[in-house]
């Protein structure tokens, strides 16, 4: 093998490798959902352990990326490529790092111990937010740029979802009116910012496919 040949290869072994991430959080997301169901309190030690290993290789990917840029002289795609995942690797140790806060506040406090609206409210939020993160995670495992174009936009859902939740918590009443509000809002607040690194990752993408910087605006939070 050449040592062009070479180059190429090690380049799609990192995009790879970051599909590989982007499995692991997708896993943690299901356990943040199952945590919020109900599911044991293993889940969120589970959670951590996975969320580890997600630290883990976000280092070590993270590194080679900068080894491949000081050793390397990219032309513009692979360029792309690097520096995009990069970013993409941060956004991902994020998402999975509000997923175990969210596995371990409601193992702290027996979820589910919300009102019957409240928790039915979180648990399709948390739908809607996994589902726009799998939009995310097939749009890089096939580089597929209109998969990422669908995560330029918000979600009416989630909008909708975040205002009827706003509505049930100033209703709510009784001696943890207080607390359940705060845990419900922290929890929401949680799901929004994943939503929101989601985001990130399509434009990051946007803007590795088509090589338009100004898909990086999208970035700015």
């Amino acid at each position: 093998m050449g040592l062009r040949s070479h180059y190429t290869a090690e380049l799609e072994q990192l995009r790879l490798q970051v599909e590989v991430m982007t499995v692991r959080v997708e896993e943690n997301l299901d356990r943040m959902r199952g945590a919020l169901a109900g599911e044991p309190s293993g889940v969120a030690s589970l959670a951590a352990r996975v969320d580890d290993e997600v630290d883990a290789m976000n280092v070590s990917l993270t590194e080679r990326c900068y080894e491949i840029l000081a050793l390397q002289t990219p032309v513009a795609s692979d360029l792309r490529l690097v520096v995009s995942v990069v970013r993409v690797l941060n956004e991902l140790e994020r998402i999975s790092d509000h997923a175990v806060r969210i596995c371990r506040d409601a193992a702290a406090h027996h979820a589910p111990c919300h009102p019957g609206a409240l928790h039915d409210l979180l648990l399709t939020l948390a739908d809607e937010t996994i589902d726009r993160f799998h939009t995310a995670r097939r749009a890089w495992g096939a580089m597929d740029l209109d998969l990422a174009v669908s995560l330029a936009s918000g979600s009416p859902l989630a909008e909708a979802l975040h205002q009827r939740l706003i509505r049930e918590l100033v209703q709510l009443h009784g001696p943890n009116a207080v607390e359940v509000a705060l845990r419900a809002a922290s929890i929401a607040r949680s799901l929004e910012r994943i939503s929101d690194h989601t985001t990130i990752i399509g434009a990051r993408l946007r803007y590795l496919i088509t090589g338009d910087p100004a898909h990086l605006a999208a970035e700015i939070r």
